[in-house]
């Protein structure tokens, strides 16, 4: 044993980790006389990380990769107790914890406990090795005396280890921990500087990826670019933070992990350059960033960072950095991919980040640059010219313009910025100042052009902000309205939001411009924000608090009467000329009348909305048959109401009937018919009839309503008893069906014509439905437009269905409407949209059985209730629902004919049919107090909570339902019995 200390003591300073790890354990395993060996590595996630093995199959180490530090193995018992563990492979209880040999320390007690169950690390390492051999395993501590890792020795046949062979391990494990503590951190060998042609392909070379990690549960994501960075397949990848802890070199992992812990416990960044292991077995070196998220109590949670391969990047930013760091104008370079590979000191200020937060992002990605508008566009349109570009840019909410030149470079482009702001400013003023006088009639009469035009209040205030604003040089425009005794904004240009927040609804106060203006019915006109305060000293911080110097208060005035104001305001001090007052104050007339006009728009407009929802669904119903969403979107022009409509109606016996319409045309009168068809759809359906019966009673209606009244619909009837849908369609789009599998299909028989121009019977289509599918109804307005053919448009929807995974409606919803009827794109025409995702009743919640056509048929009903019930656990239920069966198998063999059948449907509710062949329906009589009949239905209606019956193509069936125990209804059957006796 002390040949072995003395061959450890002399070896040389300097070596790296994973070198003194291995001759640790091959000393170990050969002083014990052992099988083979490990050393694990304490790693985030209660982790154990396996970093040095000798004498294992490969197999077995596997199993020994990655170890739960909190389980039941024998390494992770030494670290949690931080003390030896031995482990005899055949051990079946846990035994009593023994003080341990007498040599040793008491702190030093050997745990003999067994371990956790088949299947652990220690049953692969030790029991399938040989009969015989255990584990012996002790703990390497760190710097600070905290678990960094643990050595364990698979034992021969000898056993546990001796009191002198403890003894050796320890000191062998304290050998370890002292060069661990010596050992330098790795670090990443020098490379020659790179320039030219190589440093930029090194730059485009750079894949930058991001991770996140979540601290207290150990999950890890990675993306694309992440699994490159790491080498790793993604179809390998397991998301947790073991995958990483594999992959990094045995030498880098302790001060890799000892950063990331310094950063959790700090709150601070965690920056480390290590190696990681690729496929192929070779290493490269990777460069990584993060910052820790901390919860509500100000606790770490979850790290988020980014990595990339540093062995070219540094040194070719660290090129760039020497020629163009303290330009004094904003530079930055980007690869072909607009990538940030270069950011100097004045263009980080320009953007607002650091040139770590900006390396390897794409430059459209940036928050600052994102919100300068089509400046992406314009750029990529500049580099595809492969020509040098210049142009300004103009930074929103700041005032700021800055004179951009791109200048496409091989790989790539470079991107100069100067600020430009007080010269362009000058500019535009001395430009405004000379156009002036010979503008001033064309902006009236192009501003009487839009405003001629303009509909609502909002398409007024973007007429006067786009035509009034820049001519004047303004930065302000407001809008206001009086309603009653307050000013409400109608619009507003170039005021911060909070200010307008604070005006809005402000009630009638003396001492104010607007009001003064209002009531005076006369233009005010500050020239600076002194004028404004010396009027108003109130108010005489108002102008510097939102950003304005000037101002001018025009009263709106139409039909002889003032009902606003508009207000328009500049950041620097200005004098009004006699001429610019007598065009403002004719602008205002103009701005009053169109505006007086626009609000007459708004309320009619807001009528008519309100009109269309009202005849529109309020929430569609939440049914176990069929989950649903539905879109109604108003045509993006006109103020008349149109007339799609759309409908989920619950029926019986687990069946729903799904509704769209569209009544051809625009206006109230369309919307009429519309709520008449809706009413009529409800009634039909609940009267339970097929789908072309439906029609045919629809098709009546609307050729009723006159020779110019058309309307196409599609009702769909859905049974989740049998998983069959099926539907007829009266000049309507085919239904899209969307199999779990994400097949998209549209069944596609030959429509019928339009309701009111169709001559029945309607074609019926039926198919299987399998569970958990979607069904897309729609009006045309979802896939035709002027500008694309309806076959088009449903292919496009049939891409969109595809290409979402249809978790959330709502959200695929959202999906298909954004898709196909984009905001930007207003359409002529209504559209409604209803998706349904439907569900099947599981085949153990049915039960069915033949009746025979004899008096004896009452008696089996009864029979088979019973024990389907008790086999469903609704014992509570058994008696009424024996007598409704057995009363409704009564008067089927007594009124009806063959065959009989009986049903038992339990989803939310106990639903209970009895079918015969007889088309003859049931119906309540009043019976008299001598009648010694005609009482059955009175009795079902009473026992039930709701009853009906519905024709099938055999006959007919009549079904009732009863709420489930414990569903919050009262008990039927005592009250029924109850008034039973009184009418007895």
């Amino acid at each position: 044993m002390n040949v072995r200390l003395e061959l450890l003591g002399s070896v040389e300073r300097g070596i790296a980790e994973s070198e003194v790890f291995r001759l640790a354990l091959q000393h170990a395993v050969a002083e014990l006389g052992g099988l083979g060996g490990t050393v694990h590595l304490c790693g985030p996630m209660s982790a154990l990380r396996l970093v040095s093995a000798a004498g294992l199959p490969p197999d077995l180490v596997r199993a020994w990769e990655i170890i739960d530090q909190e389980g039941p193995a024998a390494p992770a018992r030494a670290v949690r107790r931080s003390g030896s563990v031995w482990e005899p492979a055949e051990a079946a209880e846990p035994a009593a914890e023994p003080a341990g040999p007498p040599d040793r320390a008491p702190s030093a007690s050997v745990d003999r406990t067994a371990p956790g169950g088949p299947g652990s690390p220690a049953e692969l390492s030790a029991a399938q090795v040989c009969s015989g051999s255990g584990l012996a395993a002790v703990p390497v501590h760190g710097g600070d005396c905290s678990p960094l890792g643990v050595l364990t020795v698979v034992t021969g046949a000898a056993g546990e280890p001796t009191g002198d062979q403890w003894a050796f391990l320890r000191a062998v494990a304290a050998w370890a921990e002292e060069w661990v503590r010596q050992s330098p951190v790795p670090v990443r060998p020098a490379r020659e500087e790179l320039s030219g042609a190589r440093m930029r392909q090194a730059l485009k070379a750079v894949q930058v990826g991001t991770w996140d990690w979540n601290i207290r549960t150990g999950e890890l994501a990675w993306d694309d670019a992440a699994m490159v960075v790491y080498g790793t397949d993604p179809a390998d990848f397991v998301p947790r933070v073991e995958s990483w802890m594999k992959i990094v070199h045995p030498d880098d992992l302790p001060s890799t992990l000892a950063a990331a812990d310094k950063a959790i416990r700090t709150r601070t960044l965690f920056e480390a350059e290590y190696r990681v292991r690729h496929p192929d077995g070779g290493y490269t070196w990777t460069q990584t960033r993060a910052r820790v998220l901390l919860d509500d109590r100000g606790e770490p949670y979850r790290m988020i960072g980014r990595a990339w391969d540093s062995n070219e990047s540094r040194s070719a930013r660290d090129a760039l950095s020497r020629a163009l760091r303290h330009m004094s104008d904003g530079f930055l370079s980007a690869d072909d991919d607009w990538r940030i590979t270069f950011v100097n000191l004045r263009a980080e200020r320009m953007l607002g980040s650091s040139e770590e937060e900006l390396f390897g992002r794409v430059l459209w990605e940036v928050p600052s640059v994102r919100q300068i508008p089509e400046l992406e566009a314009r750029c990529r349109k500049a580099a595809a010219a492969a020509a040098p570009t210049s142009f300004d840019v103009e930074v929103p909410d700041t005032g700021r313009c800055y004179h951009l030149r791109l200048v496409p470079v091989p790989d790539g482009v470079t991107l100069y910025l100067t600020d430009v702001t007080d010269r362009r400013r000058d500019e535009a003023e001395r430009a405004a100042a000379a156009s002036a006088a010979s503008g001033r009639a064309a902006r009236i009469a192009e501003l009487t052009a839009a405003l001629a035009t303009a509909t609502t209040s909002r398409d007024v205030v973007a007429a006067v902000a786009a035509r009034v604003l820049h001519p004047f040089g303004a930065t302000g425009l407001m809008v206001q309205a009086v309603e009653g005794d307050r000013v409400h904004t109608v619009g507003a240009v170039g005021y911060p939001p909070a200010f307008l927040d604070e005006i809005h609804g402000r009630p009638r106060r003396p001492h104010d411009p607007v009001w003064d203006a209002i009531l005076g019915g006369e233009p005010l006109f500050f020239s600076s924000a002194e004028e404004y305060g010396a009027r108003y000293p109130g108010l005489a911080d108002r102008p510097r608090a939102i950003g304005k110097q000037a101002g001018v208060f025009l009263p709106l005035t139409a039909s002889g009467h003032t009902f606003g104001v508009c207000v328009i305001a500049f950041d620097r001090p200005r004098r009004f000329s006699e001429e610019e007052r007598t065009l403002l104050t004719a602008i205002s007339a103009l701005v009053a009348h169109a505006l007086e006009r626009a609000r007459l728009y708004d309320a009619e407009h807001a009528r008519s909305r309100e009109l269309q929802r009202g005849l529109l669904p309020r929430e569609l119903p939440d049914l176990p048959t069929c989950t649903a969403a539905a879109r109604y979107l108003p045509a993006g022009q006109g103020m008349e109401v149109g007339g799609d409509w759309y409908d989920v109606i619950p029926l019986s016996s687990g069946r729903v009937a799904l509704v769209v319409g569209d009544v051809m045309g625009h206006g109230l009168s369309e919307a009429a018919t519309m709520g008449r068809l809706r009413t009529a759809v409800h009634t039909l359906a609940g009267l339970e009839l097929p789908p072309d019966e439906v029609m045919g009673h629809l098709n009546e209606i609307v050729g009723g309503l006159g020779d110019d009244s058309y309307a196409t619909c599609l009702y769909m009837l859905y049974d989740s008893t049998t998983r069959t849908c099926s539907f007829a369609r009266a000049g309507h789009p085919p239904p899209a069906v969307v199999h779990p599998d994400g097949t998209v299909r549209f069944p596609d028989p030959a429509p019928d014509p339009p309701l009111g121009a169709a001559e029945p019977p309607f074609g019926t289509v039926e198919l299987a439905v399998p569970d958990g599918s979607l069904l897309v109804l729609y009006t045309d307005g979802l896939v035709e437009s002027s500008g694309r053919e309806i076959d088009q448009g449903m292919a496009d929807l049939a891409r969109i269905l595809h290409g979402t995974d249809g978790a959330d409606l709502e959200r695929l919803c959202d999906a298909v409407v954004a898709g196909l009827l984009p905001a930007e794109h207003p359409t002529s025409d209504d559209t409604a949209l209803l998706v349904a995702r439907v569900h099947a009743l599981p085949a153990d919640r049915m039960a069915s059985w033949p009746l025979p056509d004899t008096p004896q048929a009452a008696g089996q009903a009864r029979r088979y209730v019973r024990e389907q019930l008790s086999a469903w656990g609704l014992d509570d239920l058994a008696a009424t629902t024996e007598l409704l069966a057995s009363e409704l198998v009564g008067n089927v063999v007594r009124h009806g004919r063959g065959p009989v059948g009986l049903r038992l449907l339990y989803s939310t509710c106990l639903v209970c049919e009895v079918s015969d062949g007889s088309q003859t329906m049931p119906r309540i009589r009043h019976s008299s107090a001598t009648d010694e009949g005609g009482r059955g239905l009175q009795l079902v209606a009473a026992l039930s909570q709701r009853w009906g019956a519905r024709y099938t193509a055999t006959g007919k069936c009549i079904w009732t339902e009863q709420p489930l125990p414990g569903s919050g209804c009262p008990e039927v059957l005592p009250v029924a019995l109850d008034a039973w006796s009184l009418q007895l």
